[in-house]
């Protein structure tokens, strides 16, 4: 049962701490619609996201007006495309990014993930298309985003497809030049990638899950915040404890939410994943969450340690809160975002490799970082393995979402609107590494991977 001090403390969240639901998404199976006629599949698959997903923002919107929440976004994540698509005898799999678009505009959701490969060992011939596919899809769609998992910790990274995706990520950068390489937010490369992610651009519907599911994402930077703003010049073990009883006090409500659509949709429920994840927006940054702590400056000597600290807070206040936390449940860094780490990337306080540096302990990696245009694909690659790494070798889930901004330089920055906010251009280093990134082969599984 819930308190009336917990509702008048969530009212009070809502109205003056910028608490919300950021989104709610269907994970759909589509395995019922590889047909040999690529034509016939993607009218099947059109058809199963607009049945399933029919209600899906109708639903959003009248738990809204009951639980008095706003739900940011509505989503929808479906089974890996290069696994449906690979019995049809098309050879690029852009068609089905397209049959993804329609039914999400038909629906009204704002993104559908899925399409996804997951390469970490190796390729079929299916992921191979589906890769080679992604510029031209994500550059003739508006609401489909892609993902490929590259590594794991117990197979190590399959080199050859970081190595692609550089290119690919240079290719999708250069398709949508006009738009400042839009298509690269819409892309995500992974390590250790969760099968029940809520959270674009990374989410797909994963093999193991059922026909159809309601995953929620709660976010509430505003929120700690202000938590840690109480507690200034406390030592550790207060601030951490503070921190893990509002994650705790912000599952809950997430499960709350995420259970009345479900049963609205007659769906299961699947997962809260109860992320901090920042917006642009005054109030609600992550790393002004960091500088409560004590730093000047998000970036700064000690930025890793706050960070850790939050993240692990964040972890343990959400598995008090609900036996149900998925996803990946932690802390975001998106750099363009988060308006604290706008500003500090623009004052030079925060940097690629201490971006890279906090990837080791929050719960994603390199996200929404805007580099220059010239950047080549093979240091692209380089950066992408760079963070696989740490993804293998720590039992733990990394991404990158990097954008090579078409003509522009350090000291520039893209535009992007919305949730994906600006980011200023950073710079990489100009040494090469071509010749290690063309190597070739899989990295291999690191003696870690053999405690299991």
């Amino acid at each position: 049962m819930y308190s009336m001090n917990e509702v008048l403390e969530t009212i009070r969240m809502v109205q003056e701490e910028n608490l919300d639901i950021r989104t709610i998404t269907m994970g759909i199976s589509l395995r019922d619609c590889s047909d040999s006629d690529y034509k016939k599949s993607c009218q099947k698959i059109y058809e199963k996201i607009t049945r399933l997903a029919g209600n899906l923002v109708k639903t959003g919107e009248e738990i809204e007006r009951e639980y008095g929440m706003p739900i940011i976004n509505k989503r929808i994540s479906i089974t890996p495309m290069s696994l449906i698509a690979e019995a049809s005898n098309a050879d690029n799999y852009t068609p089905f990014a397209e049959a993804m678009d329609r039914a999400a505009k038909e629906v009204g959701v704002n993104f559908i993930g899925g399409f996804s490969a997951l390469v970490h060992k190796g390729f079929t011939k299916g992921d191979r298309i589906l890769i080679n596919s992604i510029p031209e899809a994500l550059s003739k769609t508006e609401r489909v985003c892609s993902s490929v998992n590259v590594g794991t910790t117990n197979a190590g990274i399959n080199m050859d497809a970081v190595y692609l995706m550089g290119k690919v990520v240079k290719e999708c950068a250069e398709l949508t030049a006009h738009k400042d390489g839009l298509a690269c937010a819409k892309l995500v490369v992974f390590c250790n990638v969760p099968e029940d992610n809520p959270f674009m651009a990374g989410a797909f519907h994963g093999v193991g899950e059922p026909e159809s599911v309601i995953n929620v994402g709660v976010s509430g930077p505003g929120v700690v915040k202000i938590a840690v703003d109480k507690v200034r010049g406390a030592d550790f073990g207060t601030l951490a404890e503070t921190v893990k009883k509002t994650a705790f006090k912000i599952t809950r409500m997430g499960e709350l939410v995420g259970r009345a659509a479900a049963n609205k949709l007659g769906v299961p429920f699947g997962i809260v994943d109860l992320s901090l994840a920042p917006t642009p927006a005054v109030g609600d940054s992550v790393a002004e969450v960091l500088e409560s702590m004590g730093l000047e400056r998000c970036g700064t000597h000690g930025t890793t340690a706050a960070l850790a600290l939050l993240n692990d807070a964040v972890k343990k206040g959400g598995a008090m809160a609900s036996s149900y936390v998925g996803g990946l449940s932690g802390a975001f860094i998106p750099l363009s975002e988060d308006a604290g780490m706008i500003r500090a990337a623009e004052c030079g306080a925060l940097t690629l490799e201490k971006l890279e540096a906090m990837t080791c302990v929050c719960s994603v990696g390199l996200d929404m970082v805007a580099i220059p245009g010239d950047t080549s694909a093979e240091t692209i690659a380089a950066i992408i393995a760079d963070e696989m790494a740490i993804g293998m070798v720590n039992f733990k889930t990394t991404a990158v979402r990097i954008i090579p901004a078409p003509g522009k330089k350090v000291g520039d920055s893209v535009e992007f609107g919305g949730l994906l906010g600006y980011a200023p251009i950073i710079p990489v280093k100009n040494f090469s590494a071509v010749e290690f990134v063309s190597r070739g082969g899989r990295i291999p599984a690191p003696i870690q991977s053999l405690k299991n």
